[in-house]
């Protein structure tokens, strides 16, 4: 026992030689020489019952996690509240006290949620997602609409009311902004902006034809998205602010589902140029489109680049009967399937820690969104059909609704 808690405490604070090791392509290193992909036990308390009943749900939705109540251990966390705004977090191992660190919110419950993520980057040296935002579409009120709320789903704000087809919410790195396709105006697909600071909503994109597939770049300065002005739906790149408009494709089939690289230097797309849906890349300049062999469908589509690994992209595909999330690894050239079970998975999204993502499971009854851990495949429901049929997921990692 004392040569582990040796160990943990040379792997935890030796995080900066951790992170160049993981820069460098080591997966999930972990501070506390976890292999990749095993669950880090540990022990949630707080003496609030409602911050320890929120966080052992938020680490209960996280797949390198296994919270336990008794038993061995490798961590225990334990966030104080410390006013009303405040929370000290503190995380020991064995009996000793590795640190000890406030945290401030614009309520408890912010601030505690940004300790929890603390917690996970100090002992997976991967950021955490618990104050993150999700905006997602959602018919609760009859009509599909957008709406924000925080990842565990305990507050949520309707942020439209077109009271017409709502879709594909994209929410700008910073979480100041977000885009949308409405066809509440004229009937056709248009793209909306609005401003998160003032609620103020202005038209990004209304060009003839289809408007739609908004996505912020990495560092929130351009947009991609699809233009059918020319006849086909082509893929496209505007600044921020909807201008400098260029094109990137030029075919004779119909693109879709554009998604940046964390580089920006690239980004993926769907295309049927070839027939049926499959994955291409594309430079952001136009140049060097090319077909990923995915080899695992007729049909590939809804493609989302995975932020912290150029390597991955995770899409969607039709097997069988039914749509699965899978990943293609450009390392392998190999695609793996995700997802199991009953129903579509459809629409992946990743989380800033690049490991988990969003999905919608969909059924004829019901559309439900989901965390997966792609790297154990444990999942997670973040919506109930209580809550009418949700889809079409978002994340930033950023505090928004509170």
């Amino acid at each position: 026992m004392r040569i582990l808690i040796v160990w943990m405490l040379i792997g935890f604070f030796a995080g900066s030689a951790v992170v160049q090791a993981q820069d460098s392509g080591v997966r999930d290193a972990g501070v506390v020489r976890v292999p990749p992909g095993a669950e880090r036990r540990i022990q949630v308390d707080s003496s609030s019952p409602e911050l320890q009943r929120l966080l052992q749900r938020a680490f209960n939705l996280h797949g390198a996690f296994e919270v336990r109540t008794g038993g061995t251990v490798h961590f225990a966390f334990r966030f104080e509240p410390a006013g009303n705004n405040a929370v000290r977090l503190r995380i020991a191992s064995g009996g000793q006290t590795l640190l000890e660190e406030a945290f401030q919110g614009r309520s408890q419950v912010e601030a505690a949620l940004k300790a929890a993520d603390y917690a996970v980057t100090r002992t997976t040296n991967l950021p955490g997602f618990f104050s993150g935002t999700v905006a997602y579409i959602s018919s609760q009120s009859g009509h599909p609409e957008v709406y924000l709320a925080d990842f565990l789903f305990t507050k949520t704000r309707r942020m439209t009311q077109d009271n017409g087809q709502a879709l594909l919410p994209a929410l700008s790195p910073d979480g100041r902004s977000l885009l949308y396709t409405s066809y509440h105006r004229s009937g056709f697909p248009d793209i909306y902006k609005i401003d998160l600071t003032t609620n103020q909503r202005t038209v990004f994109a209304s060009y003839r034809g289809l408007n739609t597939g908004a996505n912020y770049s990495p560092n929130g300065r351009e947009v991609a998205l699809i233009l059918s002005g020319s006849g086909n739906s082509e893929v496209y790149v505007s600044n921020a602010n909807g201008g400098d408009m260029r094109r990137l494709t030029r075919t004779a089939g119909l693109e879709a589902d554009p998604s940046w690289a964390p580089s920006g230097r690239r980004l993926t797309y769907t295309s049927d140029e070839l027939g049926k849906p499959q994955i291409f890349t594309i430079n952001a300049d136009g140049s060097g489109s090319r077909r990923i062999p995915t080899n695992i469908s007729g049909n590939c589509s809804e493609p989302a680049w995975n932020p912290r690994d150029e390597n991955l992209i995770a899409f969607t595909a039709a097997m069988g009967r039914e749509f699965e999330v899978c990943l293609w690894n450009f390392s392998t050239q190999k695609s793996t399937v995700l997802t199991t079970g009953a129903g579509d998975a459809v629409g992946p999204v990743w989380l800033n820690d690049g490991r988990h993502l969003i999905y919608t499971e969909r059924t004829a009854r019901t559309s439900r969104l989901v965390v997966i851990d792609s790297l154990t495949g444990k999942k997670n429901y973040l919506t109930s059909n209580e809550m009418g049929r949700c889809l079409m997921a978002e994340f930033a990692p950023v505090s928004i609704i509170h």
